[in-house]
């Protein structure tokens, strides 16, 4: 369950980490009010995780599942370049979680 947990916290954070480019520096008050409830969930999440998880795989989880998530929306949303080699990187993120998940 704590893997399930883990998972929501990183999509939560995707959320927030998007909604902070939407919040206009917290001028626009319902990005503002749903990045910080993302903020919220995503941390209480983590933290029912944390019961059994090992803190350093599952911050690391939480991290990768928040980078690879957001430099994808980069890209998709915001016509960042999706380059080979930045592609290269997002996919060498998501073998670390992979792997992070496999040993732990």
């Amino acid at each position: 369950m704590s893997w399930i947990f883990l998972f929501f916290a990183g999509l939560f954070e995707i959320g927030w980490a998007i909604g902070l480019k939407y919040t206009d520096g917290f001028s626009k008050p319902l990005p503002t009010v749903l990045t910080v409830a993302s903020m919220v969930v995503s941390l209480g999440l983590l933290g029912l995780a944390l019961k059994t998880l090992p803190v350093g795989t599952a911050y690391a989880v939480w991290t990768g599942i928040g980078t690879v998530g957001m430099a994808a929306l980069g890209i998709w949303l915001l016509g960042e370049p999706a380059s080979v080699v930045r592609l290269a990187c997002i996919g060498l993120i998501v073998c670390g979680i992979v792997g992070l998940k496999l040993v732990a």
